[in-house]
């Protein structure tokens, strides 16, 4: 035991011992450096750099630069073909024949108008096959009965039709490809429900009931302005004087016999009321043009080109001691079937250098010669008397049963207004 604490106290006196020792070496020594040190940072020092001459110098040339880098390459601009693209037209290749009890259809093997011919086995006319083929014309034909084929019937009011369609479904041949499309024409025969029948030229004792029928009906007369042609209607009413005023009479037929039209009588006015005054009948007795007998004008009928139109030429003129130079034409027309023949009660006379009618029937005019004229144009005076008839209803219509069945329509129509300016002269 004694030794044990002999020992512990020997190990304390050695370590008081060394750090006693430690303490005084302090005092009098100066610790050591360590001997691996911790890099300071740089400290750079400014100094003064004297001036030297320049080694390089900039390049001048005598003439500037004409190299450049070169530029990505262009297409060359598409060049200006003529060329234009042709759109397809419907080609003429189906002909229709309505007859009686059946339609006769003829088709081109060229349908289409391109070249290429079809086969007869894709074409139908409705549920019914090709019939006949004309080889030297190329063309297929179809007959077939009105209520055959697949054909429709439709009522309108004045027509039947027959509707028939004709089908065509190309088939490939060989390889898979077809030259043409599949098509459907509609084909259509129209058959009158009411017919007119003229017995006229027969002269019979009796009335048909046919004829009766066509008295009734309504007809539309009219009086137009026409350009210098004659081909269209004038979309002005200015004239001056001097200048020829083209006017067309015309009737409206639709669905009556041939009928030819006369201008039994025209009369001018300031107003629209043919009765007022003043007033210049230049068309009097039964289709006289009277204006160039009695002023010496250019007025007159124009040789006729169709029964249903009378086409004539008035002078302009304005009235004496008017302020306006506002004019109106009313005329009444007549009408007959193109049977009944030209007389002194229908025709359409012109004075040039004598009395010569516009169908060419100068026979007809004799009485135009024989009636005295009087040149008033003011209050109701006419030349010749009285006009043939009173004006009236434009559409009025009448039935004369004769016995030599003539059947004739009459009606009244008002032109206007139309200015009339006066020349100016330099």
């Amino acid at each position: 035991m004694m030794m044990r604490c002999t020992a512990v106290c020997l190990v304390a006196l050695t370590l008081v011992g060394s750090f006693c020792d430690a303490q005084w070496s302090g005092a009098f020594n100066k610790p050591s450096k360590p001997r691996y040190e911790k890099p300071s940072p740089p400290v750079s020092h400014p100094s003064k750099q004297l001036p030297q001459d320049p080694s390089q110098s900039k390049q001048t040339f005598e003439k500037p630069l004409t190299w450049r880098y070169p530029e990505d390459p262009k297409a060359d601009p598409p060049a200006e073909v003529p060329f234009e693209l042709r759109h397809p037209v419907p080609a003429p290749s189906v002909a229709v024949e309505c007859r009686e009890r059946d339609a006769h259809v003829e088709i081109k093997k060229d349908m289409f108008g391109i070249g290429q011919f079809i086969n007869p086995a894709d074409l139908t006319l409705g549920t019914c096959a090709v019939v006949a083929e004309d080889t030297a014309a190329q063309v297929l034909i179809f007959e077939a009965e009105l209520h055959d084929c697949g054909s429709t019937l439709t009522m309108t009011e004045h027509s039947l039709v027959y509707t028939f369609v004709i089908n065509y479904n190309p088939q490939p041949l060989g390889p898979p490809v077809v030259r043409t499309s599949g098509a459907a024409v509609i084909v259509e025969c129209h058959y009158a429900r009411k017919h007119n029948v003229s017995s006229l030229p027969l002269d019979p004792l009796w009335i048909p009931y046919s004829a009766v029928k066509v008295a009734e009906e309504l007809l539309y007369f009219t009086l137009t302005l026409r350009t210098d042609d004659w081909l269209h209607e004038r979309p002005s009413s200015q004239y001056f004087l001097g200048d020829i005023i083209n006017i067309e009479a015309t009737v409206k037929q639709y669905f009556h016999v041939p009928l030819r039209v006369y201008v039994d009588n025209c009369v001018a006015s300031v107003s629209p009321d043919a009765s007022s005054g003043p007033k210049y009948y230049f068309i009097e007795n039964h289709g006289c043009f009277v204006d160039a007998k009695l002023t010496g004008s250019d007025s007159k009928f124009i040789t006729r080109t169709a029964e249903n139109i009378l086409q004539f030429q008035l002078e302009a003129f304005r009235f004496q001691n008017t302020d306006t130079g506002v004019v109106y034409i009313t005329c009444h027309l007549k009408a007959t079937t193109a049977a009944h023949p030209i007389d002194n009660e229908h025709r359409a006379c012109s004075y040039i250098s004598g009395w010569k009618e516009a169908s060419g029937v100068d026979a007809a005019c004799g009485s135009c010669e024989s009636e005295s004229f009087n040149p008033s144009v003011s209050g109701s005076s006419t030349w010749g008397g009285s006009p043939s008839s009173a004006f009236s209803d434009p559409r009025r219509k009448i039935r004369d049963v004769s016995q030599s069945q003539t059947f004739e329509w009459e009606g009244d129509v008002t032109l206007g207004p139309i200015a009339i300016e006066e020349k100016v002269v330099a």
